[in-house]
This record gives structure tokens, sequence and C-alpha cells, in this order.
């Protein structure tokens, strides 16, 4: 088999100095695209305020459209575009959304009005949504099933590792270019841009094109589901995205640290801090994932997210503030890849991105939700939603914890159906 080739496991053929079996040459290549990507986004993501409001002199309720119109769009489009991918072609759509995201980059560096910067940021963030799903789906392909908490694990250490260097650009980049803020936009063009031309590395196995349902005036086969996804796939959604309207976004978190005393640039590295942690925890967890039921760590994560609300709810101590991050970073370690990968587990392979664009589509809008609610009842300090949420995580965590069918989320006693897998709750079903 040429070395550009695929195998017939929808996995590709490692490259020389990369380990077969799950560190694929698509995974590696996608983590950086990822790596790229996220460094562009989290150095804009710190001084896009401050440039929207002292800059282009916006008003502060701006900010929050700005960022509740892209999550919206984000959230909205990643069930299509993962409809799409399973039907048409994978990498395609992942080209697409990172070279949008691009493109929303550079629409901001331009903008000279604030109404530019939301149509930029809409841009981007529909970027997200479109590749998110097709990405995780070619993931899935190139990982055998008792493997993909690893896999998933390692993407996320990468573009984590993009939110870590990315800020501490654009401090520099801050303190180098005598605090003009246009020129840092511009600079995170650049690692977007290269994300986008690094797509062209993935290899996508070709799929088989499926035959259509029926022919006209044929009657309908009634075995066939109208729905492909199974029911514990949407069991395990509902839940994560119950969760998801408890867990806001991380721009308040920070405004709770500037509560309590911390200065900007304090912030920043404490958001740094963060990413650090997260990016350090994230293979280990998802290795960890492959030998323990997805649930289980997931549950663990949400008690640290429980951990880092209700402390971060109550303390005054800057210290004590940084180690209550640092649970929170565990917290995302345990859920972001190994939800990924536990979705992956419950569905099979003609449907991964659509699994995916479904269950990152769902809980982004809950996070949006959750934005707006708690963006309502944080009053000064932001003491009540804090508490409200890490209340709520508590009480989901312990219940996964403690689940008798931790794979579906179902109680009761498994169906006889239930295939076996190789790992302890990765069959499809």
């Amino acid at each position: 088999m040429a070395d550009d080739e695929l195998d017939v496991s929808g996995g590709d053929r490692a490259s020389p100095g990369v380990h077969s079996g799950w560190l694929t040459r698509n995974l590696v290549v996608l983590s950086a695209v990822s790596f790229l990507q996220d460094t562009a986004s989290e150095l804009l993501y710190p001084i896009l305020p401050i440039f929207l409001t002292t800059v282009l002199g916006a008003p502060v309720a701006a900010v929050g459209a700005v960022e509740g119109l892209g999550n919206g769009l984000a959230a909205a489009s990643g069930p299509v575009s993962g409809r799409i991918a399973d039907a048409f072609g994978r990498r395609p759509l992942v080209a697409t959304g990172y070279g949008l995201a691009a493109l929303g980059k550079a629409v901001i560096a331009l903008a000279t009005l604030w109404p530019v910067v939301l149509v930029g940021r809409g841009v981007d963030r529909v970027g997200k949504g479109i590749r998110g799903a097709p990405r995780d789906a070619l993931i899935a392909d190139g990982a055998p099933p008792e493997a993909r908490g690893r896999a998933f694990g390692f993407q996320r250490a990468a573009d984590t590792a993009g939110a870590v260097v990315g800020p501490l650009l654009g401090l520099a980049g801050y303190e180098l270019l005598h605090h003009h803020l246009r020129p840092l936009l511009w600079l995170a063009v650049v690692p977007a841009v290269l994300s986008t031309l690094l797509v062209a590395a993935v290899h996508e196995q070709r799929r088989a094109r499926r035959p259509r349902r029926h022919a006209a005036g044929a009657p309908r086969d009634p075995t066939r589901r109208a729905d492909p996804l199974p029911a514990g796939f949407w069991r395990v959604t509902i839940v994560l995205g119950a969760f998801s309207l408890v867990n806001f976004p991380d721009a308040l978190l920070l405004l709770r640290l500037r509560a309590i005393g911390f200065s900007v640039v304090a912030v920043i590295l404490a958001y740094v801090a963060y990413n650090v942690v997260y990016a350090a925890l994230s293979y280990p967890a998802g290795a960890l994932s492959d030998r323990v039921p997805h649930a289980r760590i997931y549950g663990v994560g949400l008690l640290f997210f429980a951990l880092g609300y209700l402390g971060l709810g109550v303390v005054h101590s800057h210290t004590l503030a940084l180690v209550l991050l640092a649970a929170y970073g565990t917290f995302t370690a345990c859920t972001d890849g190994v939800g990924k990968a536990w979705v992956s587990s419950l569905v099979d392979p003609d449907h991964q991105a659509r699994a995916q664009g479904w269950f990152q589509g769902l809980a982004g809008a809950a996070v949006l939700a959750a934005g707006l609610w708690a963006g309502l009842a944080w009053g000064h300090r932001g003491t009540v939603p804090l508490l409200v949420s890490g209340a709520g995580a508590a009480a989901i965590g312990v219940w996964l914890l403690s689940a008798p069918d931790p794979r579906h989320l179902a109680f009761g006693p498994r169906r006889r159906s239930a295939a076996r897998s190789p790992g302890p709750d990765h069959a499809v079903s």
C-alpha cells in the first residue's frame, strides 16, 4: 500500500516517525491544524472586547451580542455539517470550516465599525460549527474503538496548547507594539491561514455511496430506522446537554476573577494557567477512558467543575482562586475529548459526523442559554450563578458515577442485544 493510501478501517498510514495504530497521520495533522487555529482564536479572544469598546467605541452590550451570535451560529451549523459530511465527505467541510475562520479573523482586523466585527465573528463561528463534526469523525475513523479516548485526548491537548500560546503571544505583542491592538488582530490571521493550508495534508478514505432507501413507489422497509442514531446516543446527548445548561462561558469566570481583584494581565495569565492544566491532563484522561467507562471519567470531571464553581463563588484569596481554576482545568480535560469519544462509541462509522454534529450543536446551544441566564443573574460578583451551576454539576456528576448502565445512561439491566466490545463501554448499539 502506498504511503498516502488509507487502511480499510478508515485510519491512515502513519508517516515515518509516527507510531502506527491510534496515532495516525490524520490525527497528527488535524491536531496541528487545531493547535494553529486555537492559537489564532485565543490570541484574539482576550483583546476583542477591549478592541470593540475602546477602539471602535461599541457599547458593552455589543460585546455580548458578538459572542452570543457567534456561539448561536456555531451551534446551529454543527448538525447540518455533520449530516452533509456523512453523505458527501468530511475533508472538504473541514477545509471550508477552517477557511471561514481565517476569513472571519481577517474581516475583524479590517473593521472600522463594530457591526463589521459582528459579521466577522459570525463568519468565524460558522466555520467552527462546520469543521467540528467532520474533523472529529475523521479522528474516530482512524482510531480503533478501544483507543478513541487517547485519540481525542491527544487532539484536545494539542488544541488547548494553542490556548496557552495564543494569549502569551497576545500579551507579548501588546507590550512590543506599544499597546496598539489592530496589529495583534492581523497577527491572529497568520496561524489561522496556516491551519487552513495544512488541511491539504489530511487524507480521507473514499466512502462507498450508500444505496437509495427505496425506489419510487416501492414499499418502505419496515425494519429500517427513520433515525440512524440509536437511542443510547440520544440519552447521552440529552444528559450532557442538560449539564451544558449550567456550563456558562469562560468569559464570566474571568469577570469573577476581576471582581475579586485580579488585574487585566493577571486575569490573562490565570486563563493561560487554566489552559496549561487542561492541555496537560487531556491525554491522560482520554487514555483512562479507554479502560474505565466514559461516564465515570465524565462524572469525575463534573465533580471538579462543581469544586471550581462553588469555590470561586465564595473565595476572595487570589491563591485559592488559582487552585480552583486548576480544578476547573481538570474538569475540561476529563470531559471535552472524553465526551466526543463516548459519543463516537455509540454510533456506527457511517454516522460519526452526524452524531458529533448533533452532540456539539445541542451542547453549544445549551451553553449559549447558560450564558444568557447567568449573565442576567450575575449582579456585581456572580456568586449566585456560580453556586447554582456548581450544585447542578455536582448532582449530575454523582449520578454519572452511580448509574448502573454507564454506557447508555439507562437505569435497569442492560439489553441482551448490546454487542460486546473491546473496551468497557465501547460497543456500538
